[in-house]
This record gives structure tokens, sequence and C-alpha cells, in this order.
């Protein structure tokens, strides 16, 4: 484990908490780097770690205001003129930094559906809250932006898997990873095993996330060299 790749993973989790250092135990729930990997190799406090990445230790936030962060989305929503995907949440963000990180919605109200049905729940206390209302039971009751039953959920959904074949790992992102595992198998000299695979309604940006995260132990294209630890923070994710 290199000081480098702890450092990064403290500054890439801390942004995706919006600006907050991790604690200790999450941090290793998030990355799979135990305490014991740092902890008298290069630093004696976390707190230390957490310096020399950049952050004030125990610095501490004022939580978003639920109403804020709702208003926040309903403006998405009125802009797109539907309820946004997550690719589309991480788009808006980086031309409105006051935008909420999209993982402090998913932590705060659940599931797609649930926070559909919170912000229901929000709009029928409210007047002229109407239109967003109706897109938020377009996804309560699964259906469509056409009225079709799950037509654009069922679409939009993909797969990110990570597939080993002899020591190295591919990171992808298919519609069927059954499939993509058989043509692997017909075109290279090791076996081919898919080791994990993240159901996600952006697979795109979900693969983009990955390889950017692994970075520094790419091969060659969509080749990885990974440790014990890159793959079980992979297979950690179910969905995202």
């Amino acid at each position: 484990m290199k000081k480098e790749h702890i450092l990064r993973e403290i500054r890439r989790t801390a942004e995706a908490n919006g600006g907050v250092c991790l604690g200790v135990d999450r941090f290793l729930r998030e990355t799979g780097i135990k305490e014991s990997d740092w902890k008298g190799r290069f630093w004696v406090r976390w707190s230390d770690a957490v310096r020399e990445a950049g952050f004030k230790p125990n610095q501490l936030t004022t939580a978003y205001d639920e109403s804020l962060l709702i208003e926040k989305f309903i403006a998405v929503m009125r802009e797109l003129g539907r309820f946004p995907v997550t690719a589309e949440m991480r788009m808006r963000k980086r031309s409105d930094a006051s935008l909420p990180n999209e993982k402090v919605y998913r932590e705060r109200f659940g599931t797609k559906e649930q926070f559909a049905a919170r912000i229901r729940d929000y709009c029928s206390k409210r007047a002229g809250y109407e239109d967003i209302a109706a897109m938020c039971n377009a996804i309560t009751d699964n259906r469509g932006p056409d009225g079709e039953d799950g037509v654009e959920s069922e679409q939009n959904i993909g797969f990110v898997y990570l597939i080993k074949a002899g020591r190295f790992y591919k990171i992808g992102r298919s519609n069927s990873v059954g499939r993509r595992e058989y043509e692997l198998a017909i075109q290279l000299p090791d076996k081919a095993t898919t080791i994990h695979a993240i159901r996600t309604d952006d697979p795109a940006g979900i693969e983009t996330y990955w390889h950017n995260r692994f970075a520094d132990r790419r091969k060659n294209g969509e080749w990885f060299e990974l440790s014990g630890a890159d793959i079980s923070a992979f297979k950690r994710r179910k969905f995202m």
C-alpha cells in the first residue's frame, strides 16, 4: 500500500462527501484501506493523514437543510423537464458548485423511488408544484415519460463489470454481463471470469468513475492490475 494512494483516496472520498473527510471506520468501508495499512507506517494518527491530504482535522460542517436539498433538486427537475438521472446531476454540479453531491441525496433519501415519494410529499403541502409532483408520480408509479410502465427505467439500466483473465482485470460496461464474458472468452488465451457487476442507470459515467479511480493501476485500455483491496472496493457496490 503506497502513501500517495491513501492520500488520493482521502481526497476522493472527501470530495464525494461534500468536502468533509471520512472517519477511519467509514474510510475503511469505502476504500478497503485498513488502519494497519497506514498507522505506524506513514502516520501516527488519522488526523495527521487528513492534514497531509490538505484538510483540517475534525472539520465540521452543518448538515444540509432538507428543504434546501429538495428545492435545489426541484430546480434541476424544472430545468430538464423530468426526474434527473445520476449522470445529469453530476454534469449539473460541474456548472453549479452550490448543488450538493448526488451521493448526499442518495444517503439522505435512499433509492430513486423513495426520493421521488419524498419530493411528492413535499410538493403536496405547497402551491405551484403540481408539475414536479407529476414527474415524481411517473417514478413512483414505475411509468416512463409517455406513461408506459417501466419503459424508460429498463432501457437505461446497464452494468459495469469486473472480469478477470490471467492476472489482469477488465472494467467495462454492457447491458448483458454474461454475453460480454462469452465474447471475451473467445478472444483471450486465458479464461475470462466475471468477478462482480454493478447495476447502474449510468453505465458510461460509472465506468469512467472506476477507470479514474484505478488510473494508476491501468495496464492497457480497460485492463488493470488490481490489489485485493481494489477488488473488495468494487465488489461492495451493488448499484450506483
